[in-house]
């Protein structure tokens, strides 16, 4: 018996690219990453608390290996969301970075 997809025709998903634009200085892309791996570390520590509560039972549980590859997995998650559109943190933490800037330059006139 053959299974049908409907599914397998759509088009993939659209990666939601940032809303920075392509002219940017050295310190426009600095504040973009510092305020992604902000955003990440953010997501990252949600992660772990959503899986605080998870126990693996059983023979391959895992023990402390485990719970290093968890953690690691997480970071890489949270890296991955917030490269990927995030949830609009590092959007609000980018525009103020660029306030702030902003407004040092202005009061050094």
């Amino acid at each position: 018996m053959e299974l049908k997809r409907p599914y397998a025709a759509a088009s993939p998903p659209t990666v939601i690219q940032n809303k920075t634009p392509k002219s940017q200085t050295a310190f426009d892309r600095k504040a973009r990453q510092a305020a992604e791996k902000f955003e990440a570390v953010f997501l990252s520590q949600i992660l772990k608390s959503m899986s605080v509560g998870i126990k693996s039972k059983g023979l391959f549980s895992g023990g402390s290996g485990e719970a290093i590859f968890k953690g690691v997995m997480n970071d890489e998650i949270a890296k991955q969301i917030a490269r990927n559109g995030g949830i609009g943190l590092a959007d609000s933490v980018y525009r103020e970075i660029i306030k702030t800037q902003e407004v040092k330059l202005s009061n050094a006139k």
